[in-house]
């Protein structure tokens, strides 16, 4: 082969090289359209045929993962939609307030349990969750409304599929997907977690001034998570038209947890059990972290005590008249420098101007069981589903004759020294000032929108 058209050759080859070397970054980089910084959605198909064997064979569909080279995944990557497309499908489906299965099922009432559920990636213990309210008792008879931060075709057509009761999907717009660059997402111009303030000041980063009481710099995917439960409980109590004159409960759940079939029964019995014996008692908690499960054969055993952000922050709810013994003091949870929703509403029940903190009736005997081995807080290697969700459905089988319990037996506890100390500084992680503000900004929007009939 003659010299030059070899050296021609090898810069063709080259070329190619770089060019498909740049393609790969690039596909990486952007996660194929839909991923970014470290959010793939999580969706196995780890579902083991132990689990599989206690779930009714009609449900089994809600379970099925579509292999990577079907026709609907690759649909998908091959449509899949930029920020500004997602930014206008978030605006449609926030205006539309569309209620899926309302023609079969029927309007919302006043009255109807509001079942709220935050939804962030993990798409293979929302799989769960969702065959474990498919199987509750009278869950035809509630609204179950899904709040996202994250858009994603494959989690939007799983919610749709649900056929066994009302369901609205709700998704918040101040994501770290649709803000990748920019507040409340991660600025270029931010400052690092760790640098000192004095160092920040030198800097010039936008956030500079305002380190939080450990003198670290925001996370946004740590303030994502207070933000969105904030947001979510505003749009449900304050913006959507179907829960403007709503007096019901709303009960808050999360994607990684997992249902009793009488979890609605025991809400409506603690509900009952409450308006008897403890009319000052706000909160009502199905779920529960003690060592030890305690269910009986002549009724449950409740507790009614303070109400505890680490111990009655899982499947709990309250009543608009709750909702706005919140609203009176919102500004102490937006300006509670904590990243956690829980200990920021620990703090607002814990500075109540002549008032108690807010009272939770409790089961000892869990309604909602967390299945999650991998999060925020969750770290572990392992992160099989199946594993946890077989341990739950096994106990929850033993625990079948005690389900459904004629009536409770209801004590009053003070709830420990330990949960009865009163907070003096918080975790931390929400000292930046724009989180403060986008955090009233919410409530103050919501009320506006409210009053001026308009939905955004």
């Amino acid at each position: 082969m003659p010299r030059l058209k070899y050296a021609s050759v090898v810069r063709v080859v080259v070329i190619l090289g770089l060019f498909c070397l740049w393609l790969q970054i690039m596909l990486s980089a952007s996660g194929g359209g839909m991923y970014r910084d470290g959010e793939e959605l999580m969706n196995s198909n780890d579902t083991s045929e132990q689990v599989l064997a206690l779930v009714p064979p009609e449900l089994h569909k809600y379970l099925t993962v579509h292999p990577k080279n079907s026709s609907v995944n690759s649909t998908e990557r091959a449509v899949s939609k930029n920020l500004t497309e997602i930014r206008k499908a978030i605006q449609r489906s926030n205006e539309a307030q569309y209620i899926h299965n309302e023609d079969i099922y029927g309007p919302v009432q006043n009255d109807t349990i509001i079942i709220a559920i935050q939804v962030h990636t993990r798409l293979t213990y929302l799989r769960h969750l969702i065959v474990s309210l498919a199987q509750a008792r009278d869950i035809e008879r509630t609204l179950l409304v899904f709040s996202h931060d994250y858009y994603n075709e494959e989690i939007n057509s799983l919610v749709r599929s649900i056929d066994f009761t009302k369901v609205m999907q709700i998704f918040y717009p101040y994501s770290i997907q649709t803000h990748p660059n920019e507040f409340p997402g991660l600025d270029p111009n931010d400052c690092p977690r760790d640098v000192k303030m004095q160092q920040a000041i030198k800097l010039k980063c936008i956030n500079a001034l305002h380190p939080d009481l450990h003198g670290h710099y925001r996370e946004a995917k740590y303030t994502q998570t207070k933000h969105h439960w904030w947001w979510k409980a505003n749009r449900i109590f304050n913006q959507l038209e179907c829960t403007t004159n709503h007096t019901g409960m709303v009960v808050f759940l999360e994607e990684d947890h997992y249902v009793a079939e009488d979890f609605i029964y025991m809400l409506n019995l603690l509900r009952a059990t409450a308006d008897r014996s403890c009319p000052q008692c706000e909160i009502i908690s199905l779920g529960t972290y003690l060592k030890t499960y305690q269910y009986h054969a002549n009724g449950d055993k409740v507790d009614i005590t303070p109400w505890h952000s680490s111990m009655h922050n899982m499947g709990f709810g309250f009543n608009r008249s709750v909702w706005h013994n919140i609203m009176e003091i919102q500004e102490q949870f937006c300006a509670y420098d904590d990243y956690n929703w829980d200990y920021s509403l620990l703090h607002l029940s814990q500075n109540r101007k002549n008032q108690e903190k807010f009272k939770v009736i409790m089961s000892k005997g869990p309604r909602v069981f967390h299945i999650g081995e991998c999060g925020i807080h969750h770290k572990k290697s392992n992160c099989n589903a199946s594993s946890v969700i077989s341990k739950v459905q096994k106990l929850l089988q033993n625990a079948k004759p005690y389900l459904f319990p004629g009536s409770v037996t209801a004590t009053v506890t003070a709830g420990g020294a330990k949960h009865n100390k009163k907070l003096t500084k918080g975790n931390g992680g929400w000292g930046d000032i724009r989180d403060q503000e986008l955090c009233t900004n919410m409530t103050r929007i919501g009320r506006e929108l409210r009053r001026y009939n308009y939905y955004a």
